[in-house]
């Protein structure tokens, strides 16, 4: 029996959505069958930072984004495929690779036909209430396919969006202290977490300045405004900063989030139990709104419409929740009650199993 780690190269870069889905399946790999991880990235991508702070070895290749539109890039493709995969295959090689794991973005495509072309398994995973177009590719290829919810139009098993282990999790609340002291917040004040994703968003951002001199009279709110945004002001009971790079840290000392329906956002929002105001992203095909559809159903969550967000309507919403014990409560259960589970690990022990048995 071979007793050599399995290799697990990650495919799934450009934003933390993409990224950190990957990441939580190749830490349940690493920490349960002890697999040796390989991420492939793009020097633009935020995995660039986000994939070496965990460890992780990081291989660039050449980025293929699909155009929407008709244009000079759509000719330039084929050539940029070529490359790509060229280059993928080689990365494969080097790190004697037994499976690949990909979550779509700029270098999955690749992968994936870097992949079928040298025989090796693959496995996909949509975590967008609609597929994109990679990951449709992958799954057309001969990839396994797994879905974070039904009717996504890629075929897979729906087993929901994997979390990084220890999410939501803080039994003792030494997570939340630590996070308290490392952003001076206030253990005796409401904290209201905002993020707009991992490049943030000027709309949301928008919404906060203009609603802050009524939100910091009753609570405290931390800001992640983006790395390519001006910075904001500070103020009192205001923290603001580029990016949240502890999310599990933010969650646990949050008492509401308002944030971007994002797939991995919604999953680790709900995983940590904390009621939310989403605000989806109005672009592509209409995947955030209905990610976060279901946790508005049931409960969990309010949604607000881009071009309907304001600082009255913020303002307003942020009241109608936090000024109501009651209901408050009742969105932290359905939040809790909606969460995913254990899908990393599940994700994790079907590929470990696959490979072992193939190496048997």
């Amino acid at each position: 029996m071979n007793s050599t780690p399995i290799s697990v190269v990650l495919a799934g870069g450009g934003t933390a959505g993409h990224i950190e889905p990957a990441l939580a399946v190749g830490e349940a790999l690493r920490q349960r069958h002890g697999a040796k991880l390989t991420a492939l990235g793009t020097e633009k991508g935020l995995e660039r930072d986000i994939v070496p702070a965990r460890g992780v070895d990081l291989r660039m290749v050449t980025p293929v984004p699909v155009p929407r539109k008709v244009n000079v890039d759509l000719f330039k493709l084929p050539l940029n495929v070529a490359k790509s995969v060229m280059q993928t295959r080689k990365v494969l090689k080097d790190v004697e690779a037994d499976v690949v794991f990909g979550t779509g973005g700029y270098v999955s495509a690749s992968a994936y036909l870097a992949a079928k072309t040298l025989g090796m398994p693959f496995y996909v995973l949509e975590t967008n209430a609609l597929s994109g177009i990679a990951n449709k590719l992958g799954v057309r290829l001969g990839g396994i396919g797994f879905n974070a919810h039904p009717n996504s139009g890629m075929p897979g098993e729906v087993v929901g969006i994997p979390v990084r282990p220890g999410m939501g999790q803080d039994p003792d609340g030494s997570v939340a202290a630590e996070a308290r002291k490392r952003w001076g917040l206030r253990e005796d004040m409401p904290t209201i977490v905002i993020t707009g994703g991992s490049q943030g968003a000027a709309s949301i951002n928008k919404a906060v300045a203009g609603a802050l001199p009524e939100l910091t009279k009753k609570y405290q709110v931390l800001h992640a405004y983006g790395k390519k945004n001006e910075a904001p002001a500070p103020a009192p009971n205001y923290t603001p900063l580029p990016y949240i790079d502890d999310m599990a840290g933010a969650l646990a000392v949050a008492d509401l989030m308002i944030c971007r329906s994002g797939a991995m956002t919604v999953a680790e929002v709900t995983a940590a139990g904390v009621p939310a105001i989403y605000v989806p992203l109005p672009i592509g095909n209409g995947e955030q709104a209905l990610n976060s559809r279901e946790l508005v159903e049931a409960g969990a969550a309010v949604q607000i419409a881009d071009a309907e967000l304001n600082p009255q309507r913020l303002v307003s919403e942020v009241r109608g929740i936090m000024e109501d014990d009651a209901r408050l409560k009742e969105m932290r259960a359905a939040a809790a009650t909606n969460s995913a589970g254990d899908v990393a690990n599940t994700i994790a022990d079907r590929i470990a199993t696959t490979i072992e048995q193939a190496r048997a």
